[in-house]
């Protein structure tokens, strides 16, 4: 990691704002945690038995992005970037990935989540889960989805530490 250049969030600002902003902050750690490792670094995984790598992270939140935002609040059967089913674990298989395929698709799904998120009227637009069948607001979409990062982006920092020994941030 060569510089952080992440914006934090703003320590005033609306609720929509500063939702934003401290997903956005979250999805600059995550590529910042990915900055400088060449393909089979990001592959590098955890520990047996788990396929946990950056690179898997990276597929995940593609996923994760991808389910929150498109299928809830676009197409409901949009189908998953790296299944054909709903199974966020097989993402987590980067054995052949690449860095350019995983990112490249990751923020595409990005991309699209501040495109829904932009155009929405109101925090208190509703899109229908399919997983869960039922109706849930954007405001819980964003939180839910700032979760997964904050908790992911853990798994980042140990990630990182054992692939080059770099910590912080």
């Amino acid at each position: 990691m060569s510089s952080d250049s992440r914006i934090g969030p703003p320590a005033f600002g609306s609720e929509r704002e500063t939702l934003r902003a401290f997903l956005d902050y979250h999805r600059a750690t995550l590529a910042m945690k990915c900055e400088g490792l060449t393909d089979e670094e990001l592959r590098q995984r955890s520990m047996p038995p788990s396929t946990l790598s950056l690179l898997g992270l990276v597929r995940h939140l593609a996923e994760v992005e991808r389910a929150w935002f498109r299928r809830v609040f676009e197409d409901h059967d949009a189908p998953m970037v790296w299944s054909d089913e709903i199974d966020f674990q097989a993402a987590y298989d980067a054995s052949a990935s690449t860095r350019a395929e995983a990112f490249t698709a990751w923020e595409a799904e990005v991309e699209t989540s501040r495109r829904i998120e932009r155009a929405a009227g109101s925090l208190d637009l509703a899109g229908y889960q399919p997983r869960w069948e039922e109706e849930v607001s954007l405001r819980m979409v964003m939180v839910h989805v700032l979760l997964e990062y904050g908790r992911h982006n853990g798994h980042a920092d140990f990630l990182r530490e054992g692939v080059d020994g770099t910590v912080g941030a």
